[in-house]
């Protein structure tokens, strides 16, 4: 019988831990996911955190559920992307102990105590907010001084698991661009950036190479989940980069990948940078070209709320034939995305719609305008992509499970005047980028993305009207909020 040979890739989102088992041709054998569960901590006004040993535990669970459901297979190898500016700490006797993800902001109180913005800017690659990992490390300082002490090691969420799967710590070059402590332009570990959040950097493992080879697999991990010693441990990546990769871009392709926030990115060769601070600058998976990047924030996560409040018990497919008999004038949302110039984000959101409430307003003319509010930060924080770094092909590639609506498509196809792409890889992006990179980390070549749709702008100039309404409701927002 013909060995079939698969890839066991872990995903940890913002919301949801996800392991698959995929082949290197990137056919999916199987995936199972579980939210990931978190704990506010009351010692701090904005603050929420995990339990290292229960997501290890949920991992382990999950990844025996998907060897079990695909059956016979070889695995050989293991590799992990997850949520940017997570990072998990283990003490002075490799024991787990914080695990904090990318939505905590237990550092924002000392946010205004950093001195050198500017210096933190022009070396790390973004405006210090307690959104990085060195201000979750601060605030575990400020509140628990005695149990950070015993920090020995900090790690982003894929690198910890990882190490949970090797025994080898180390940090990724594209993680590591989260966490404030890193020279984007130099790839290395800053001194500088230490100093100025009085940090040191003994806490900070090995940088390593996405798609460089950790080991193999711990011999009591591969017996308990039944694969070979020989499976090795494959280092991944920040899950944007990832998704980034299994589209194959294009240098000075831009991308839009579209999960719990949406960042839209460009492929540039260079260190790029904004004089106004509104855009990031982080490595990519590879071994030299950057990733520029405006973020429009929480964006896939408010649909997916409201989701579960107007079409509880449908599909997506449900939402999208209602969505066809939908008019643009019913009702306009603004619900909280993030534009890269407003001084402070959006606190107040909601809908506006005629009064008295008109028989034709449905509860797909309220989805209709959360998806048009996502279109509309999108193509906002673009602008100012552009603004940094021009951008001129017709097109543009999107990825995400966000773009599974083709209304989506449509709006931003028409906002842009650009054709919107997708490859067959876009559904599970992050998953399929860890194959491409196993292949290249054992030497298989990988089979190209096939272009599974592209559309194209129909109305670019009625959508130009409604993009200045959407502007304005927003405005009305703000000032509601202030």
């Amino acid at each position: 019988m013909e060995v079939k040979y698969a890839y066991l890739i872990v995903d940890i989102g913002t919301g949801n831990a996800r392991v698959a088992l995929a082949t290197p041709a990137g056919d999916i054998l199987a995936i199972k996911r579980e939210n990931v569960h978190y704990i506010t901590d009351a010692n701090y006004e904005d603050s929420i955190y995990f339990e290292p040993k229960a997501l290890w535990e949920q991992i382990l669970r999950l990844s025996a559920g998907v060897l079990a459901s695909a059956g016979d297979v070889t695995v050989t190898a293991v590799i992990a992307t997850s949520q940017r500016e997570g990072i998990v700490t283990v003490d002075q006797q490799d024991m787990d102990q914080f695990g904090m993800p990318n939505i905590d902001h237990r550092g924002r109180k000392w946010e205004s105590e950093l001195i050198d913005k500017d210096l933190v800017y022009n070396l790390s690659g973004r405006y210090p907010t307690s959104l990085f990992s060195a201000y979750k490390l601060i605030g575990l300082a400020k509140v628990y001084p005695d149990r950070f002490k015993q920090v020995a090691c900090v790690m982003s969420i894929s690198d910890w698991i990882q190490y949970k799967f090797s025994g080898i710590k180390s940090y990724e070059h594209s993680q590591a661009s989260e966490t404030l402590l890193y020279d984007v332009e130099r790839k290395c570990w800053s001194a500088d950036l230490l100093q100025a959040f009085g940090l040191s950097g003994t806490i900070l493992p090995q940088l390593r190479e996405s798609g460089s080879v950790l080991g193999k697999m711990r011999p009591e991990i591969a017996h308990l989940l039944g694969v070979s010693n020989e499976a090795l441990v494959v280092v991944g990546g920040g899950d944007t980069q990832m998704a980034v990769r299994s589209m194959n871009p294009s240098a000075n392709d831009v991308v839009i990948v579209s999960g719990t926030t949406t960042p839209i990115l460009k492929i540039v060769p260079g260190y790029e940078k904004d004089e106004n601070q509104r855009t990031w600058t982080s490595r990519h998976i590879d071994h030299s070209n950057y990733i520029l990047e405006a973020n429009a924030g929480v964006t896939g996560l408010n649909y997916q709320r409201l989701k579960e409040i107007f079409y509880p018990n449908e599909g997506y497919d449900v939402i999208e034939k209602e969505l066809q008999e939908i008019s643009y004038a019913q009702c306009v949302a603004s619900l909280g995305s993030l534009i890269a110039e407003e001084d402070e984000p959006l606190t107040k959101g909601g809908f506006i719609f005629n009064a008295p409430v008109s028989h034709q307003l449905t509860r797909g003319s309220f989805v209709f305008s959360i998806l048009w509010d996502i279109a509309c930060s999108i193509f906002e924080n673009y602008k100012f992509l552009c603004a940094v770094s021009s951008h001129d092909q017709n097109y543009i590639w999107a990825c995400g499970g966000g773009m599974e609506s083709r209304k989506l498509r449509e709006f931003l196809a028409n906002l842009f005047g650009k054709s919107i792409r997708i490859t067959d890889t876009y559904r599970q992006a992050s998953v399929l980028g860890g194959v491409f990179v196993c292949n290249g980390a054992l030497g298989v070549e990988s089979k190209t993305p096939r272009l599974e749709e592209e559309v194209f702008p129909q109305e670019h100039e009625k959508f130009e009207q409604l993009f200045q309404e959407w502007k304005d409701a927003r405005r009305t927002f703000k000032q509601v909020a202030s």
